[in-house]
């Protein structure tokens, strides 16, 4: 399921936009204040942002211009009352991909929402190119060879576990995004499976002594306190 993030603090304009998306089938997430929104953002794997611009604590271009520089690859719409031509540059330069002028036609807006997630997917295949195609993800002297489920570094295959591999494999697939103990825990183990933060820390660790050179000291699997991991590969 697409997932959305909605970044607006007018509760009707927000109400009325979680209430469309969901009717088309996206599951929706609502922040109403600028300060919560690139935490938000970055803690869970969105498909698309719709940022407003006005907002309390902090505006929709600091936002958008934060996301990009933290590596955010995502679509962001920008909306915004203001048409005027150097606010639409101002959003462009700062990242976003679209720009929509309120008030906006809901039928409008999920035509370019559609445009952007299509866009995206086509370029995401290009990029990926054919190694990815095959199930091959690179880092640093290692490769994880979902065809094959298979570890391997410098070209030799490292005895590894199925747990350690679905663990990393959750990992490559979010680079560069925060993951919660509790989202590893659903992607890796399954809703209802009874596993501790301990367990996973300790797969985390083991999985540092085979693809980090300074396990003490990792370059890819990143802890970040108190929240969970990055992998930064």
């Amino acid at each position: 399921m697409v997932r959305i993030l909605v970044i607006e603090d007018e509760p009707g304009i927000a109400f009325s936009l979680e209430s469309d998306l969901e009717t088309e089938g996206y599951q929706v997430e609502v922040v109403d204040d600028g300060a919560k929104a690139v935490p938000r953002a970055l803690a869970q794997t969105f498909d698309l942002i719709l940022l407003d611009v006005m907002l309390p604590n902090k505006d929709g271009y600091e936002i958008c211009r934060e996301l990009r520089h933290r590596g955010l690859k995502i679509p962001i719409i920008l909306l915004t009352a203001n048409a005027q031509e150097a606010e639409k540059i101002l959003g462009l330069d700062v990242g976003a991909d679209d720009y929509v002028t309120k008030p906006f036609s809901p039928r409008e807006l999920r035509a370019r929402i559609r445009a952007l997630l299509r866009r995206t997917t086509s370029a995401s295949n290009e990029k990926d190119g054919e190694s990815r195609s095959q199930g091959i993800h690179r880092f640093g002297p290692c490769e994880l060879d979902l065809t094959r489920f298979e570890l391997r570094r410098n070209g030799e295959a490292i005895d590894t576990t199925t747990t350690e591999l679905k663990l990393l494999a959750a990992f490559v697939r979010n680079r560069g995004r925060l993951l919660s103990r509790e989202r590893l825990l659903d992607e890796v183990w399954g809703t209802g499976i009874a596993v501790t933060d301990r367990v996973i820390d300790n797969h985390v660790v083991s999985l540092r002594k085979k693809i980090e050179d300074e396990p003490a000291a990792p370059r890819f699997l990143i802890s970040v306190r108190g929240a969970g991991y990055r992998f930064d590969g």
